[in-house]
């Protein structure tokens, strides 16, 4: 049978089952075409139903994990704006419980002309000897002047630029203070001790009472300091029998590490800085 006779007879068989489909669908009969085409189709939608599934769900897992991590990305920068916003609060807190020790501590010292600096450069060591903060000569800062925080004595002024100024801590080697026992009213020196946080008060006469726990205050003898400074705490008592004299270990009141802000006395004139001014006029 030759090809042109073989499509001419599909064409006819095309031709008749569409005439057969439209005149049962004309005599509003069940279509026995509809039907058998329906069961042959059935089975075949049915596999691509399910195996485009997994197509489907595989595409709408991709969905769910873009959007999923378009949430953690928003969730990422919310924590970290939070975390920010937390670090500024801590910070707003600290400088306001500063501030508002400072304020407490000006007022009850109200005969006291106090002008507030900031650190802005500490011995690097761990035994810090020295503070530098940010006022000079142009706020009026000079040599000798008695450096405070809320908690007591700093230390001195020991070097004057035009806008900065170098500190020497209490528990500077170097550094020396006048003090007396507050309790018993001994009298000594306190002095750094190198390579040590604490102080030592010496030359306190054996005669006068001293004991772990006892306040330490300057005298103010000598005229470098002010009286009734607070220096620290005794922590111990070393004596001897025959000793003209008795030493005492003292805790600074003031935590000499961790300063960012301290008070330079201004209404203080140290009797060095008299007797400079008096040899200059």
């Amino acid at each position: 049978m030759s090809q042109s006779r073989q499509r001419a007879i599909v064409v006819i068989l095309v031709l008749a089952l569409v005439l057969t489909w439209l005149v049962f669908d004309q005599l509003d009969r069940p279509n026995p075409l509809r039907n058998a085409l329906s069961r042959i189709a059935s089975p075949v939608q049915l596999v691509l139903r399910r195996g485009s599934r997994p197509l489907s769900d595989a595409w709408k897992r991709l969905g769910s994990l873009s959007e999923l991590e378009q949430e953690n990305e928003r969730l990422r920068d919310e924590n970290a704006r939070l975390r920010q916003e937390n670090l500024l609060l801590q910070e707003a807190k600290i400088a306001n419980e500063t501030l508002r020790r400072q304020l407490e501590f000006k007022s009850s010292v109200p005969t006291y002309h106090l002008l507030s600096a900031e650190v802005i450069g500490y011995d690097p060591s761990n035994l810090p000897q020295y503070l530098i903060i940010d006022r000079g000569a142009q706020d009026e800062i000079r040599v000798g002047m008695a450096v405070l925080a809320d908690e007591g004595l700093v230390g001195r002024i020991s070097d004057v630029n035009a806008a900065s100024s170098k500190i020497m801590l209490l528990t500077d080697q170097a550094s020396a203070i006048s003090a007396m026992i507050q309790r018993s009213r001994g009298t000594g020196l306190v002095e750094g001790v190198a390579g040590k946080t604490e102080l030592q008060m010496r030359y306190i006469p054996a005669e006068d009472a001293v004991v772990p726990g006892d306040m330490v205050l300057s005298s103010g003898l000598g005229g470098n300091l002010p009286k009734r400074l607070v220096i620290g705490q005794v922590t111990d008592v070393a004596r001897e029998d025959v000793a003209m004299f008795q030493e005492a270990t003292i805790r600074p009141a003031a935590n000499l590490r961790d300063l960012e802000v301290v008070m330079v006395l201004l209404s203080f004139t140290p009797i060095d800085l008299v007797e400079e001014d008096v040899a200059e006029s």
